[in-house]
Formats: structure tokens, C-alpha cells, sequence
């Protein structure tokens, strides 16, 4: 199945410091993409996947589950291991469950983790009955675009589909479990006002991690997908200074060296 244009993967090869950057479920690389532009051009290694299932149609994603994402990033992890110093795994909603739970396993190998508006768990009478609904109903309205700023959208499915949804979910219970094992420094940027990700969620990753190394930052201009809305400058310069901080010598070898789009070899 082809991928939507603006929907490939995106990889950089730059310095020894690399960022592993993770797209939310039912999204793309398009909403991150310029979040990993920004990062290549100041020297790092960037590794943005396709998540399986993603990036095509909807019905592709709906014989998927949390394993299948969490793999895919997972290997993108242990690529950029085998050829940078240090890497920093960040991501955007359920992107940043995936880099959370990097984190928890990974435990050392991780330098860092930045998160925008991370999902943690489905609220309210719609988590409840995922687990039935979904054998009756295949599919619901879309997440993808909740941006503020005018003329902007998102790359991603107009239709969710609710065994997919379910596996998610899942996947944020585990995660949730997980929280304690992350240590290493954080970076946690939310938005004010988010149509897609409850508040609380943030507030409730910032609890439940052991990282001493915390920064929370508020976005007061953008909503769900920060990184397309009126705060994505201040999303990139953050990250960048929080890995410059952690990685003072990130960028200073291979700055200038090419990028690619696709060859992902799993990505729906």
C-alpha cells in the first residue's frame, strides 16, 4: 500500500549524539518532521520511523497493535545505538508513551527523554467500552487534527479504528506500570488546552517517574499537535538545548551529511 505523501520516515545522519523521534498513533512523521529538520541541521542523527500500520489507511492499522509499534521503535533504538555515543528518545502523544516505555527499558542507553503532550491512558466512558465496542463498531471519527494554528493540519487517518484504539489502550496501561523504572533527565512540554490528550495526563507521567532531571514546559499558544501549532520553535530550541545540556558535543562531528526519506523496511 502506498504511503501519504508527507507520510515517510525520515532519518538524518549527522553527529555521534542521536534523537530517536516517535509519531502518535493513527498520525505520521509529517506532524515531527520539522521538529527532526531542526534537530539534523544542528549536527544530530535523527531517526523519525513510520510506526506499522501507519501512514497508508486506516484498515492497515487496524491489524496492528502496540507490540508492532513498540518494535518498530525499538529497533530504530537499537540502530542508533550502533553508531551514536549518546541518544535521546523524544515523541509527540502516543509517541511519547512509546519513548516513555524506551526509557523504563532501556534504562542507561537512553541519555534523555523529551515528551510533548504524552498520552497515558483513555478516559472516561470511551476507555470503558473500547473493549466491546470494538467487535460491534470498526471504526470512529479522527484525532488528527487538533492544531490551532489556522491553515495547519496533519498528516494522519480521518478514521480511528477501535481494535487498534484498544490496543492502545493496553499499551498505556503497561506503560503507566512502567513510569517508575524512567530516570533518566526529562523534558515535558504540554499544551494548555488539548482536544485529544486529557491534562492530567502530563501531570500524572511527571508523578509516577523516578527522574531527578525534570523540566516542564508549558505551551500556552498550541493545542494537540504542538509541533505544527504557535509553539513549535520553542518545542525545537528547548529539545535542542536539553540534549546540548546532557550532550555537549552534540553535532560537533558530521554536521553536514545527508538525509533520507523512506526505507523504513516496516512501516505499514
Amino acid at each position: 500500500m502506498p504511503v501519504l505523501p508527507g507520510a515517510e520516515p525520515y532519518r538524518h545522519e549527522g553527529g555521534e549524539v542521536g534523537v530517536l523521534l516517535c509519531h502518535g498513533f493513527t498520525g505520521s512523521p509529517q506532524p515531527l518532521r520539522p521538529w527532526a529538520s531542526f534537530l539534523a541541521a544542528r549536527g544530530l542523527t535523527v531517526s523519525l520511523p513510520l510506526l506499522p500500520g501507519h501512514g497508508t489507511r486506516w484498515q492497515d492499522l487496524r491489524v496492528t497493535g502496540w507490540q508492532d509499534w513498540y518494535a518498530e521503535v525499538d529497533r530504530e533504538l537499537a540502530a542508533l545505538r550502533g553508531r551514536c555515543r549518546d541518544v535521546f528518545v523524544f515523541g509527540l502523544s502516543l509517541g511519547g508513551a512509546l519513548a516513555l516505555r524506551l526509557a523504563a527499558r532501556h534504562g542507561d542507553a537512553v541519555r534523555g527523554v523529551a515528551v510533548v503532550n504524552p498520552a497515558n491512558r483513555v478516559h472516561g466512558v470511551r476507555g470503558r467500552l473500547l473493549p466491546v465496542v470494538r467487535h460491534l463498531v470498526p471504526s470512529g471519527p479522527g484525532i488528527v487534527g487538533d492544531i490551532a494554528r489556522p491553515g495547519v493540519t496533519g498528516t494522519g487517518y480521518d478514521r480511528v479504528p477501535l481494535h487498534a484504539a484498544d490496543s492502545a489502550r493496553r499499551f498505556l496501561r503497561v506503560v503507566d506500570r512502567e513510569l517508575p523504572q524512567v530516570t533518566q533527565p526529562l523534558l515535558l512540554l504540554h499544551s494548555a488546552e488539548d482536544g485529544v490528550v486529557d491534562p492530567a495526563d502530563s501531570a500524572r507521567v511527571l508523578a509516577r517517574v523516578s527522574s531527578v532531571d525534570v523540566t516542564e514546559v508549558l505551551l500556552e499558544h498550541s493545542r494537540h499537535v504542538a509541533t505544527l501549532d504557535h509553539d513549535a520553535e520553542r518545542i525545537f530550541e528547548e529539545s535542542h538545548a536539553f540534549v546540548s545540556r546532557l550532550a555537549p558535543r552534540a553535532g560537533a562531528v558530521g554536521a553536514p551529511a545527508a538525509e533520507t526519506s523512506g526505507g523504513s523496511g516496516t512501516g505499514g
